[in-house]
């Protein structure tokens, strides 16, 4: 799972890159234009699918003899992944209405539209993979002790990793700011090459640290605490529902073309629906794929009973097929 999540940001902002070099005025209605708070609330959905990803990895590790060593250490990737998320979810422009608008005389707002530009995001959104690649690392070594004679060494080796990635994803962000939007955009690029780098470097060290190390003992299945558990279906719900989101907002960037710029859409039912009725379309298809999920789930556990328990049931039909069966010489 989180193999999959982590790549996940660094394609979507590839796709919208792409979309830019297409069409500029699609990519501006998408992301600055009419469909730009759906981002927003996808940035949130994001962020809490990141957020429940540390949390269930932090919660199983409960299951791993040992893993209680590194529990100090949750609280300041907690902390670092929430202000990131916090830069991640800050909006560029104010829901506003025309009349808030004309009278501050665009769209604009002279103070917040110095912040939640992508420089800023895309420095965010790197950082809290590299926090969750951390985290990956501290369950990978949960129930474990090390044996290799460079610990010491290997150790350094990735926290020097990670410290000079995150000064760079940070470093290319800041910089950003002094920079045209057309330029700042491809700043994208040299910092996911710096995320990636790392968390592939960093578990490529840590592999090896592992080799020969005193395992502690196996998962012991059951004992994740429940909230765990709920973290889990939660973060199934959100991925589906901002997959729904983005679907949306794919669909919609063609606006009134059935192919952007190339075959109009003429028919007299052409329109895009507004956000609010998106938002709760889309709601009601995630309740109710889920609702069926737990449907089936339910149907499957029904008239199941444990073996002992069935042994102890039995009726009286099946006590004369395992008595024993009388001779016929008695």
């Amino acid at each position: 799972m989180v193999c999959a999540l982590l790549p996940m940001p660094i394609a979507g902002y590839w796709l919208m890159r792409s979309v830019f070099v297409f069409r500029q005025s699609m990519g501006v209605t998408m992301m600055g234009g009419l469909l730009t708070w759906l981002f927003v609330v996808q940035a949130m959905l994001i962020g809490v699918l990141f957020l429940g990803i540390n949390y269930y990895i932090w919660q199983s590790m409960a299951r791993l003899k040992g893993a209680e060593r590194y529990q100090p250490y949750y609280q300041f990737v907690l902390g670092g992944m929430m202000l990131a998320l916090f830069i991640w979810l800050t909006p560029h422009t104010l829901l506003m209405s025309g009349g808030e608008v004309k009278a501050m005389g665009g769209a604009q707002h002279p103070v917040i539209g110095n912040y939640g530009v992508m420089s800023s995001k895309n420095g965010a959104i790197n950082a809290i993979l590299l926090f969750t690649a951390l985290s990956y690392l501290y369950y990978r070594r949960a129930n474990r002790t090390m044996t290799v004679s460079w610990v010491r060494t290997g150790n350094i080796v990735i926290a020097v990793l990670f410290a000079v990635g995150m000064l760079n994803v940070i470093g290319l962000s800041v910089y950003g700011f002094y920079l045209p939007a057309k330029i700042r955009v491809g700043l994208s690029a040299p910092q996911a090459l710096t995320t990636f780098t790392v968390i592939v470097g960093s578990l490529m060290v840590n592999r090896s640290m592992l080799k020969g190390a005193i395992v502690h003992g196996g998962i012991q299945w059951g004992k994740i605490p429940f909230r765990g558990m709920v973290a889990l279906f939660g973060m199934a719900a959100a991925f589906s529902w901002v997959m729904g989101l983005m679907g949306f907002i794919r669909s919609s960037g063609r606006l009134s073309w059935h192919v952007s710029e190339l075959m109009a859409d003429v028919s007299p039912w052409a329109f895009t629906p507004d956000l609010a009725v998106a938002a709760k379309i889309v709601t009601l298809n995630m309740v109710v794929f889920w609702g069926a999920v737990l449907v089936l789930f339910w149907m499957c556990q029904r008239g199941q009973r444990p073996v002992s328990v069935m042994g102890e049931e039995l009726g009286e039909k099946e006590a004369p097929l395992l008595a024993p069966v009388p001779s016929q010489e008695s």
